[in-house]
């Protein structure tokens, strides 16, 4: 008997500030991103991706994307895809856009994914105001 589903797993879930592709079709990552540095709060990002790689699975699926507040229960921007796996050996690499994204407090933010309404992954997104300080002012200069 052969399997006709088979839920699959989640090889790689980055955030990043761009994705692009090229003219082969690979794709590039512009700005992975660690931790969310900004002057101030609340701030607006202009666009956010998460990029997602899905493998190992059979059959039709629908992936949703959050990125949740810090207060853990505030879903600050979602999103939903669907994909199909014919083969487990195929992949399929998953892109998905937010834009005008509102950070209002610093604190730690979390990314969830999921596939069929089943976590697949949580992880943190530290933002941090980190206001731009002004150099001292330059000593003038000696005559010689």
């Amino acid at each position: 008997m052969q399997a006709t589903r088979i839920l699959p797993d989640l090889q790689c879930s980055l955030l990043c500030e761009e994705v692009r592709q090229e003219v082969n079709g690979n794709l590039f990552l512009i700005g992975v991103v660690n931790v969310v540095r900004v002057p101030q709060l609340p701030i607006v990002a202009g666009r956010i991706c998460i990029f997602n790689r899905w493998t190992a699975g059979i059959g039709q699926f629908s992936e949703s994307v959050r990125l949740i507040a810090p207060d853990q229960t505030t879903v600050v921007s979602k999103g939903e895809m669907k994909f199909e796996l014919r083969d487990p050996s195929m992949s399929a690499t998953n892109v998905m856009f937010f834009g005008q994204v509102k950070f209002e407090t610093a604190g730690t933010y979390y990314v969830e994914v999921l596939v069929d309404d089943v976590m697949k992954l949580r992880y943190p997104v530290p933002v941090i105001a980190a206001p731009v300080q002004n150099p001292p002012p330059s000593a003038p200069e000696k005559n010689a």
